[in-house]
């Protein structure tokens, strides 16, 4: 913890650097990604601060749309799309990934109810190889089954429909750095 306590002290004595970023933001992409700290964003992109929009989740999923109960996920989504105005959506699932693994592998997780209960939202449960460490098949499900999700969203599907939003599906390798895009006219995860 101290050589982040460390860096935060020192983070701040540049105030000229960040002074323009209290002019509001404007990004053009909303990221949605896993909560695992070996997926930064900004390290993968090289984007600067105010570029990404992001939302991270365990096993970067995309809840139901339910306006009635809605998530803070939902909420998210919906103010990147409806007040910030991105054009693009990119749903990035990455390599080794722990909760897709559990859900390929019907793992047993009596002992975290929580993370149990969040899991669920990932129906249907992606398809992989169970004996594959780094879960990549199931991965590249999961976010296809993401991206799909996202298109349910009422305010996803009028923007797509008039053309004002694209949706990306991301395959990143943890182990390589690799990233890999889905070309829907391959149906196959590619290099970018």
């Amino acid at each position: 913890m101290q050589p982040l306590i460390d860096n935060a002290r020192t983070f701040g004595q540049r105030p000229e650097e960040f002074a323009k970023l209290a002019e509001g933001q404007s990004p053009q992409v909303l990221f949605i990604t896993c909560s695992d700290s070996r997926v930064v964003p900004a390290l993968i992109t090289g984007a600067s601060p105010g570029e990404l929009f992001e939302l991270r989740t365990a096993g970067n999923i995309v809840p139901p749309y339910a306006s009635e109960h809605p998530t803070s996920e939902a909420a998210t989504i919906e103010y990147a799309v409806e007040v910030l105005g991105v054009r693009d959506i990119v749903v990035c699932g990455h390599s080794h990934c722990g909760a897709v693994g559990a859900l390929v592998r019907g793992d047993d997780l009596d002992a975290v109810p929580a993370v149990r209960a969040w899991l669920n939202h990932a129906t249907p449960r992606p398809a992989g190889a169970t004996e594959d460490p780094e879960v990549a098949e199931g991965v590249q499900n999961h976010v296809l089954a993401q991206v799909l999700r996202l298109r349910s969203y009422p305010f996803i599907d009028k923007k797509l429909a008039e053309d004002q939003l694209t949706l990306h599906a991301w395959y990143y390798e943890v182990h390589t750095g690799a990233v890999r895009v889905h070309r829907a006219e391959t149906d196959a995860f590619e290099g970018l």
